[in-house]
């Protein structure tokens, strides 16, 4: 075990499975400088040839996976921000999403699209959307949403190796350092949730970003003597209902923290599948802590406001236990 940061685990996951397999080649915008830190020294190390920069076009980006896939190779499609997956989403909800079914199986497509996503840097509304909303109600495609080092370093490795198109979404901070295992095949399922805390009283699910902030209020609620099941979701397309079901099982109480808007979040569809399978168990509303429904601010003092806190969990969590 090594202590790192979340940008580190990333470049180490893409030298372990590019050293692997000479089939995985990785390009995209600033995949040589490594803008922000992923893909530090892999050009060097691999060649351009495998490490390529592109032209900032993303829909040829996202078309160039599809076709590389289907020839046999393992592209990972660097696309830097995730509101440039909007730009290239043609090639990706009508071509990467459909192909294996249009061909019958015929045709595998182990596409990688790679992209760092939310808030918290002043970033502004085009640099900070949480995009996997859209992409949950493609069908076709799976997403992936690692919450730190560890995490991000297996989840990684396995879309690599997955032979469906995975989307490996990321937070754009370095996080805290984190103990990542130094197995070069250590991997995370796709589709398995882990569950960060124990506790009777609610249960928090999370996701990605917001999981650090779940998890400090997990400490505060503890504090004041409020258990918390806590439940870091990782894997969005599919999800691990079992988890999140049993855990409602045992508290009644589910609160939802996710970083998308509101409308159409993810945390609407976790709240159906609560509804829908786990109806009997509830004991109070479920409810969401989500983004407002308004583009992200660039001044810090609004982003915060409109982005979820510590606090903001916090005070979701004593209304439901006060409501009954």
């Amino acid at each position: 075990m090594s202590k790192q940061r979340m940008m580190p685990a990333i470049n180490l996951a893409l030298y372990e499975e590019m050293n692997r397999d000479k089939k995985v080649i990785l390009y995209g915008e600033d995949a040589g400088i490594s803008l922000l830190g992923q893909t530090t020294g892999l050009q060097e190390n691999f060649g351009k040839d495998r490490v390529r920069d592109t032209p900032i076009c993303e829909n040829i980006m996202t078309g160039m996976a599809v076709g590389l896939a289907a020839a046999g190779y393992r592209p990972i499609c660097h696309l830097l921000y995730g509101n440039f997956i909007y730009t290239g989403f043609d090639s990706i909800a009508n071509q990467a999403a459909k192909l294996k079914y249009m061909t019958a199986g015929q045709v595998k497509l182990p596409i990688v699209y790679m992209a760092v996503i939310g808030g918290g840097r002043s970033a502004a509304a085009q640099h900070s959307d949480i995009p996997y909303p859209a992409l949950m109600n493609l069908g076709g495609v799976k997403v992936v949403v690692p919450s730190n080092s560890r995490t991000a370093r297996g989840l990684l490795k396995a879309a690599i190796r997955d032979d469906n198109p995975v989307f490996y979404l990321t937070a754009a901070g370095g996080g805290r350092p984190e103990e990542v295992p130094d197995d070069d095949n250590y991997l995370i399922p796709i589709g398995k949730a882990e569950v960060l805390n124990k506790g009777d009283d609610v249960t928090i699910i999370s996701i990605g970003p917001m999981t650090l902030k779940a998890s400090q209020a997990a400490k505060k609620l503890n504090e004041k003597g409020v258990g918390i099941d806590l439940i870091d979701l990782l894997s969005l397309a599919p999800i691990d209902e079992d988890t999140i079901i049993n855990s409602l099982k045992k508290t009644g109480r589910a609160v939802i923290v996710d970083e998308a808007r509101d409308i159409c979040s993810a945390a609407s569809h976790i709240s159906a599948i609560l509804s829908d399978k786990a109806f009997k168990y509830l004991k109070s509303p479920i409810k969401r802590v989500t983004v407002k429904d308004v583009a992200i601010p660039y001044s810090p003092t609004l982003e915060s406001h409109v982005i979820p806190e510590v606090e903001d969990i916090v005070n979701c969590v004593e209304e439901l236990l006060e409501s009954n």
